[in-house]
């Protein structure tokens, strides 16, 4: 009965079926004659594991299916192995594309972030001192200004590293938030 099942498919999608650019969007429809056509291709494909949406309009009906790996495991059964091959490698590519995408936007993003706070605590750094207050700090305050102004680019846990007495990610944060507190309080 699968055989059946899987030739009547492969007739179905060779006869009225389409399968978009992997590369754009993921899309795959059937048309088909009526609706107990329709609803027959629907009942074999979910029999078989495979999910679809279905789309009636003006005595028009389709299946299709979005999801890559219901696309992938649709051709599979209907024995287009070659397709399933370069539809798989297409889609591998294109979420490897996404990873390194999504990698590179959060490395982006993180170090704006980390610019953006540097340029922050030297602007208080700099005020304190325009102000004479700079040396009315502790001093482990004042080192980590004068390493915080020397090294604008340095992540925090590396300035930690530098101090005489290294301290970790949160005590470098702390010491710099204090100075930009400060910084703040003095009009």
């Amino acid at each position: 009965m699968k055989i059946i099942k899987r030739l009547l498919l492969e007739e179905s999608f060779c006869g009225s079926g389409s399968i978009n650019n992997p590369e754009k969007e993921y899309h795959l429809e059937i048309n088909l004659s009526n609706k107990c056509n329709l609803d027959d291709v629907v009942e074999m494909l979910q029999g078989l594991g495979i999910q679809v949406k279905t789309m009636t309009k003006q005595n028009q009906y389709s299946i299709y299916i979005k999801e890559g790996e219901q696309i992938s495991n649709f051709l599979a059964l209907i024995g287009a192995n070659n397709a399933v091959l370069k539809f798989e490698d297409i889609r591998i590519q294109r979420e490897m594309r996404g990873k390194v995408n999504r990698l590179v936007n959060c490395e982006a993003a993180n170090l704006n972030k980390t610019i953006n706070a540097s340029i922050e605590q030297i602007a208080a750094i700099n005020k304190l001192k325009e102000k004479g207050e700079f040396n009315k700090l502790s001093d482990s305050l004042k080192e980590m200004a004068n390493l915080r102004v020397k090294y604008p680019n340095l992540s925090l846990i590396d300035l930690g590293k530098m101090l005489k007495e290294p301290v970790g990610k949160s005590g470098v944060n702390y010491r710099l938030r204090k100075i930009v507190q400060i910084a703040k309080e003095i009009n």
